[in-house]
């Protein structure tokens, strides 16, 4: 299965599958590559209509929008991080302006995400430097982390620890962070230039993966951080998102500004068992279907989002 649904005019950052739907996919977009202009949060039906996509609810914003965290606990909630700072809490089932917004950050917010354990809780990181909690029903964040010395690229909770975060940056570090703890609880320096991504393996409570401006993906055991598991080269410029398979422990996807989307299994002779090249602009975002094994779907600045079903990633 191939889909295609066309962001017209906006430029594809980041999507999500919902966690209660297995149809049902947010994209997150901006004008003009983000740089300057609107925002527009698209809720898709993926399986509906004559093309196989239909556009369930649009919502506009004044400022760009580079992420998306779905709810976990609220089925119709999903949060946006903006390019002038702000958060937007929007319900779908409700009119087309935000239920709560926030703004605190000071530069743009390149990433969110619900906390999957206790879901009651979401974390964002800016390119302020900062690394915030939230609760959906408070009016202000309640924790704020400021270690690192550049942008905050990516914020990932840990699948296992409901108080455990991995922060990656510009800095070329990633951070593990404990909201018990004031200060980071360990520190990786993890590449060789800016770290754009960070995900937790969902099968092995210690291991992340990170990408890189540096080209390369990385598997990293935070028993043993003083080097890489695994570097998996091949793609051709920066790695901007990385995410590990719901479905298989040793499968991780990879987005990259070489306009690919690469599937790696990590316990494979050969690691790249899929190439996908049909962007025809940077790829930003990338995301594995919790319900539909093997489907995942994609975004680019090509104004395209990518839908399809990969053999290669059912379980062998």
């Amino acid at each position: 299965m191939f889909l295609k649904f066309r962001t017209e005019g906006y430029n594809g950052y980041s999507l999500q599958w919902s966690p209660f739907f297995e149809n049902k996919l947010a994209v997150a977009t901006s004008a003009n590559y983000g740089l300057v202009g609107n925002g527009r949060l698209y809720v898709l039906g993926v399986g509906v209509g004559p093309n196989g996509v239909a556009v369930e609810r649009v919502f506009d914003t004044q400022d760009g929008l580079f992420d998306i965290a779905w709810s976990e606990a609220n089925e119709n909630q999903l949060v946006t991080a903006s390019g002038d700072g702000s958060l937007k809490l929007w319900d779908t089932t409700l009119s087309d302006f935000p239920i709560q917004n926030w703004h605190e950050h000071q530069r743009e917010v390149f990433s969110a995400e619900w906390n999957l354990i206790t879901k009651d809780m979401f974390v964002t990181g800016s390119w302020d430097h900062t690394i915030k909690i939230w609760k959906p029903e408070m009016p202000r964040s309640i924790n704020t982390w400021t270690e690192h010395t550049h942008c905050v690229y990516s914020t990932a909770w840990s699948p296992y620890n409901p108080t455990v975060i991995a922060s990656a940056s510009g800095d070329q570090t990633v951070k593990i962070w404990d909201l018990k703890s004031p200060r980071s609880v360990q520190t990786i320096h993890a590449h060789t230039n800016e770290v754009l991504s960070v995900d937790w393996n969902k099968y092995q409570d210690n291991t992340i993966v990170t990408g890189s401006v540096d080209h390369t993906v990385k598997v990293w055991d935070l028993r043993r951080p003083d080097r890489e598991v695994i570097c998996l080269p091949g793609h051709e410029y920066a790695v901007r998102r990385v995410k590990c398979s719901p479905h298989q422990g040793n499968v991780v996807a990879s987005a990259s500004y070489d306009m690919s989307v690469r599937l790696w299994d990590m316990a494979a002779p050969v690691p790249m068992i899929e190439l996908h090249d049909a962007h025809t602009e940077f790829v930003l975002g990338v995301d594995f279907n919790l319900y539909v094994e093997g489907q995942i779907a994609t975004c680019a600045w090509d104004e395209n989002v990518h839908i399809m079903t990969l053999p290669s990633l059912m379980r062998r």
